[in-house]
């Protein structure tokens, strides 16, 4: 075998050319930060629309309570909202989760709000229809003699119990 033949004069030996000073050495791929394969991308944050939207349900069904329809509502629509920025960031990919929570989290309210207005409407019909005006003045009479609010109370009970056929207060 033969050997290979010499360099020509003035070239470098290992086959690079000498450079420059101040020059740079030739490009060679790299890996990033030390040799690591790159990271796999992140998945999605949709965790906060989905929140939204579960909260909001909840609230739907509890609406006959304030702490359900309201409290729940409130929070659902604020989840919402933040999801809602995240997907316009790219961070996640629910937007219509987040706006169905946004929504149904105010129906919720609106529903609650409505069934709190309607019992309190009864509650007012009621009172008045079992003579709850009487009630009030007698209180008002009665100032704070103790036996007059006492009488006041019993005469009350009274037309509870005959209006609804029950005994409000155990007898002995």
């Amino acid at each position: 075998m033969s050997e290979p033949p010499p360099p020509p004069p003035g070239s470098y030996p290992g086959g690079y050319p000498p450079q420059p000073y101040g020059a740079y050495p030739p490009a060679y791929p790299t890996q990033p930060y030390g040799g690591y394969p790159p990271s796999p991308p992140t998945a999605p944050k949709n965790g906060l629309g989905t929140a939204a939207l579960v909260l909001a349900i909840v609230g739907l069904l509890l609406c006959w309570t304030v702490a359900g329809g309201v409290l729940l509502g409130i929070a659902a629509i604020v989840m919402g909202f933040v999801a809602r920025g995240r997907v316009k960031r790219g961070e996640a990919t629910n937007g219509g989760v987040a706006l169905a929570g946004i929504v149904l989290g105010a129906v919720a309210i609106v529903a609650s709000l409505v069934i709190v207005a309607i019992y309190a409407t009864l509650g007012v019909t009621l009172f008045k229809d079992l003579g709850g005006g009487d009630y009030l003045d007698c209180l008002q009479r009665a100032g704070n003699d103790q036996q007059a609010v006492q009488e006041c109370a019993d005469e009350f009970t009274q037309r509870v119990e005959e209006s609804f056929s029950i005994t409000v207060t155990p007898t002995p």
